[in-house]
């Protein structure tokens, strides 16, 4: 069953907590453990002009893949940072990204504005 968008934005600002996997071959880059690696790349791209039921079901599916991904926590840093404009990556859609990366941005400046008022009401 489809969650309503609010409940999936309101999990994707909250970070995966997993624990680091501290054995891996850090030579080997983060994706090489990926699932969706063995999955069909469809699953996680729209298709042009795909019907709003469809794609929705497709990216359900995807976050489906991603939850039970090794890698899910950096392959969600890997999206916000570069930023990637299209898919789903690390359990989150684009419009999912966007807001996440807003929020980062709202939080940074509110930190910003309250280290400034530390450092005038110390002065």
């Amino acid at each position: 069953m489809l969650q309503p968008p609010h409940q999936s934005l309101q999990l994707a600002a909250v970070p995966a907590q997993r624990a680091p996997v501290r054995d891996r071959d850090q030579e080997a880059p983060w994706h090489t453990e990926a699932v969706c690696r063995r999955d069909e790349a469809g699953l996680f791209f729209a298709p042009s002009k795909e019907p709003t039921a469809a794609r929705l079901s497709r990216e359900e599916a995807a976050k489906r893949v991603c939850a039970r991904c090794p890698v899910m926590v950096e392959c969600r840093e890997h999206a916000l940072l570069q930023p990637e404009p299209y898919g789903v990556w690390g359990g989150l859609t684009a419009a999912e990204r966007r807001v996440v990366l807003a929020r980062r941005r709202r939080r940074e400046l509110e930190l910003k504005k309250a280290a400034r008022g530390t450092i005038a009401a110390a002065g």
